[in-house]
């Protein structure tokens, strides 16, 4: 079996079980799947897709569902674990941690950070996804990314900082209408205050982290963590030896890379180039 349909298979139980205890529920209730769906806003598709297990329904949905039905909060009680089986097994665990972040450092390699991603962008991305994700997977992943990007809105607001390679933006990943977006959406996301971006030009002399991409993380409860992915692997660092060195690299990143506004005037310098 291939890493990819382990990892679906990983994520299948709960979305199944719930929409085994959606159908039960509907049925109790003398409800045709046309109707519930005209009441909460869906298709009866996409009614189907989600008793089958085929769709990951998100927390809006589930809690409309509850109160139609008159579940009493028995479809409630799925939202955390639903929201989990949304991502790619490698990621559930830095997901939840991201959402008790109270402060958030993210160096990218590779794409654009998904917390940076334009629905379009994070679409193209997850379709050159290899092995190939079914159509369902593609959009499910893409909300969860999307949901994601909730945490700028977050009260009291957290930190949130990324340090980019330029070879990242200027890789021009689905296409140049894409990747204009893409840009525009990084100079509006650096204007929020609780956010800072600085780009690594690809002229520099010294660099504090050749060994590959890696995001900080501290929680609300003062724990400070460091997530490395790596080909659909991941690893969280808890002890503090290597918590510091990242902790240490980064540092050195931000003193080595443009500065916020040097940043703006790069990307806008790329979107006026095209």
């Amino acid at each position: 079996m291939s890493e990819e349909a382990r990892e679906e298979q990983d994520g299948s139980g709960i979305p199944l079980v719930f929409g085994r205890v959606l159908k039960r529920l509907r049925i109790q209730a003398g409800m045709e799947r046309a109707e519930l769906g005209r009441r909460t806003g869906y298709s009866a598709a996409t009614i189907t897709s989600y008793e089958v297990g085929r769709r990951i329904p998100n927390a809006k949905f589930i809690r409309q569902a509850d109160e139609v039905l008159g579940a009493g909060g028995m479809l409630i009680d799925f939202i955390e674990d639903m929201e989990r089986a949304q991502y790619p097994a490698f990621f559930r665990d830095a997901a939840a941690l991201e959402k008790q972040a109270v402060a958030l450092h993210v160096f990218a390699v590779q794409a654009v950070p998904g917390l940076l991603q334009t629905e379009e962008y994070a679409r193209a991305v997850f379709t050159m996804w290899r092995p190939v994700l079914s159509a369902e997977t593609i959009e499910q992943r893409v909300t969860a990314r999307l949901a994601r990007q909730e945490i700028f809105a977050r009260q009291p607001a957290p930190t949130v900082t990324f340090v980019l390679e330029e070879s990242v933006l200027c890789r021009q990943l689905g296409g140049l209408a894409v990747w204009r977006g893409q840009l525009e959406q990084v100079l509006l996301d650096s204007q929020r205050r609780n956010v800072e971006i600085q780009v690594m030009p690809n002229d520099r002399e010294e660099h504090g982290a050749l060994d590959g991409p890696f995001t900080l993380i501290e929680t609300t409860k003062g724990r400070r963590i460091a997530y490395v992915e790596a080909h659909k692997h991941s690893h969280l660092f808890t002890e503090r030896s290597p918590v510091r060195e990242a902790e240490e690299q980064y540092g050195l990143l931000r003193a080595q890379a443009l500065t916020p506004r040097q940043s703006v005037a790069f990307v806008e310098k790329l979107l006026g180039e095209t």
